[in-house]
């Protein structure tokens, strides 16, 4: 095993892609990822002189509850070969990437999985859902709050509006958790790529801007894919990014999207669990709602994880965790705060709440609750009234939520 060199990279690269069913990327995917990897945050296992197994960690700012914009890194690009399987590759490159983490000074590390079932052993747990949603248009319609007509709308090619773009998004980066904050060039890109052969029939990407007095609120992403039946149009929106300032630049882009001519469903994909749109619709059951785990969350350095985010309630509890993978966190850790701050430090005094690094990772970004953990039997209450007092506490206003993969 060693770090990734850039002579490596298109070997490396190969090897990842293959292992992922060997789909074929356009030349302009495959150079944004090129432009975006740190080398020296990448790891390469090697046979012989054959990439067998891959693992890179972004260097990333991602928000937690409070606001404040922590340090963490991106899992990404984890792969082994097939024809090394169950031989270890895939712990090793674990175990030398949260070494690094630890050595880097990063207190967290997130990733999303392809199959979920892998990265629990290695105290992942997860921290975030997304929603998805077919929205059937032609049925559902939209009621909007005071001010969307004060919202104006207008088509602008992707490219020509991203700077602008952007400043939307970075408004928006402290006031969710796990947002991420782009604060490296050519991350803004990602938004952007159009390749042909993943429209699956669809236009190319399209973009609306909402404005206020000259001042940009808001996006929209889209493509749309026209279909005729025996009655007509039959057309479909595919929503691939939208964000608003405020309810009501969210609101005039939502409506926008329900009125597309010749269309009659809008598909909607990896959006934050708790958006508003879903309270403005005239029936829910109609928009065929669907949930899905997204961002797997991990305490690389608990103490200092844990000191980085506020906490709605005021608490003070001792945690007595057990991270096997990583045994620094081990032990008993008093946690004491409120929504101005906290500490977290060790403590040689009895457990009020025992639990795992990977229930832990679950609750951190306040998606999920301690009480929901304690019901399934992954965090047991050792002092009686422990989990009602640290359960609110690590909860977040609003949903946490990942923008964009990576």
């Amino acid at each position: 095993m060693r770090v990734l060199r850039p002579e490596d990279w298109d070997r490396w690269y190969d090897n990842l892609l293959r292992a992922f069913g060997g789909a074929v990327e356009s030349d302009e995917e495959r150079g944004l990822w090129r432009a975006l990897t740190e080398y020296d945050r990448f790891l390469a296992a090697w046979d012989g002189g054959e990439v067998v197994g891959t693992a890179g960690a972004f260097s990333f700012r991602m928000t937690v509850p409070g606001g404040a914009l922590v340090e963490a890194a991106g899992v990404t690009m984890v792969s082994v070969a097939a024809t090394h399987r169950r031989r270890g590759v895939l712990t090793a490159l674990m175990r030398r990437q949260l070494d690094d983490v630890r050595a880097w000074g990063e207190p967290l590390a997130v990733l999303t999985a392809s199959e979920p079932p892998i990265y629990g052993r290695f105290g992942y747990g997860a921290g975030s859902f997304q929603l998805g949603a077919e929205i059937d248009t032609a049925r559902v319609s939209l009621a909007v709050p005071a001010g969307t007509d004060g919202v104006r709308l207008r088509y602008a090619p992707p490219a020509e509006v991203l700077e602008a773009c952007e400043a939307v998004y970075a408004r928006l980066v402290p006031g969710r958790p796990g947002m991420l904050a782009r604060h490296r060039p050519g991350w803004e890109r990602l938004g952007l790529l159009d390749p042909e052969d993943a429209r699956e029939g669809a236009s190319p990407l399209q973009c609306v801007v909402a404005e206020r007095g000259g001042e940009t609120v808001g996006f929209a992403r889209f493509r749309v894919k026209l279909g005729w039946g025996s009655s007509g149009h039959d057309g479909t929106v595919v929503l691939e990014e939208l964000y608003g300032l405020d309810p009501a630049a969210q609101a005039a882009l939502w409506r926008f999207l329900f009125d597309i001519d010749l269309t009659s469903r809008l598909v909607v994909r990896g959006r934050p669990v708790d958006e508003g749109w879903q309270h403005q619709v005239s029936d829910i059951r109609r928009c065929l709602l669907r949930v899905r785990d997204q961002y797997y969350v991990r305490l690389v350095d608990v103490g200092a994880a844990l000191e980085a985010r506020t906490y709605q309630t005021p608490v003070d509890v001792v945690l007595e965790v057990s991270d096997p993978f990583c045994p620094w966190n081990e032990g008993r850790w008093r946690l004491t705060g409120d929504a101005k701050g906290a500490s977290c430090a060790r403590t040689p005094d009895a457990p009020d709440l025992a639990l795992s690094v990977r229930e832990l990772g679950a609750a951190y970004l306040g998606g999920v609750s301690l009480a929901s953990l304690a019901a399934a039997g992954r965090v047991r209450e050792v002092r009686r009234g422990a989990l009602a007092e640290a359960s609110p506490a690590f909860g977040s206003a609003v949903a946490p939520w990942l923008p964009h993969g990576f």
